[in-house]
């Protein structure tokens, strides 16, 4: 089953093991060893992280490693930034009225 990355990033525990792997790359057990959750609860985060493509699983030698892949987060960008724009023209407009306003009010008490 293909997951989609906002619902991979939509849970705090698989935004947080994001985090610790976007700096290094964790075995299965030190990534678990970050968190009061189960170690299958940690894998089937992994498990989801995995399947959207924010994490790939490396073996080598007895170890699973797990690195981010953190690029398939430009899906996330690209949705936030339509958004960031539309806000940014928003609160611009209201700047600039209320910058009006205040010039109006200023000439009034004259």
């Amino acid at each position: 089953m293909r997951r989609d990355v906002f619902q991979a990033i939509a849970d705090p525990t698989r935004r947080e093991i994001l985090n610790l792997l976007a700096y290094q790359s964790l075995t299965l057990n030190g990534v678990a060893e970050n968190f009061k959750v189960s170690r299958p609860a940690v894998s089937k985060h992994i498990r989801i992280l995995t399947e959207c493509g924010l994490v790939t699983i490396r073996q080598m030698g007895r170890e699973r490693y797990c690195e981010a892949r953190l690029s398939q987060l430009k899906e996330v960008s690209d949705w936030a930034d339509q958004y960031k724009a539309f806000w940014t023209r928003r609160l611009d407009a209201l700047e600039g009225f209320l910058v009006n306003e205040k010039k109006k009010v200023k000439k009034g008490k004259r």
